[in-house]
């Protein structure tokens, strides 16, 4: 298709999966540093992986939860991230909502409230009807 940029293929898998390794050690530091919204905006930084690969897709979704579920000042995360994330950090909220992990999902729900106040219902729509950028 025009437009959309092309999905790697398995054999790069391995190539994607190094670099997620090497963004979830920033995250870490970050974290070490008291920077939580540093670690979510690296976190969300070329995110889905552009594969289908599971492994990738649920690789990244370790990190991004883990910067997620860092993040203790809702208010003050949206105060410093800029509205390019926000239909990202939609699709990851949704996946998490999906774990039907309790602090997962509580932490998700805090976060999703506060998304949609600031981003409207047309970030909720992106999020679930694009099926091509899955994570």
């Amino acid at each position: 298709m025009a437009g959309h940029e092309e999905f790697v293929e398995a054999d790069n898998a391995e190539a994607i999966i190094t670099r997620i390794e090497h963004k979830s050690r920033k995250i870490e530091s970050l974290l070490k540093q008291s920077k939580p919204v540093e670690a979510l905006k690296t976190a969300l930084e070329g995110s889905p992986p552009k594969t289908r690969d599971e492994r990738c897709k649920s690789a990244n979704w370790i990190v991004v939860h883990r910067a997620i579920m860092a993040i203790k000042d809702v208010d003050g995360m949206f105060s410093s991230l800029d509205p390019e994330y926000y239909d990202i950090l939609m699709k990851y909220l949704y996946r998490g909502l999906a774990t039907g992990d309790r602090p997962t999902c509580d932490q998700c729900l805090r976060i999703h409230e506060k998304l949609t106040e600031r981003a409207g219902l047309g970030c909720i729509l992106r999020a679930l009807a694009d099926t091509v950028n899955t994570v």
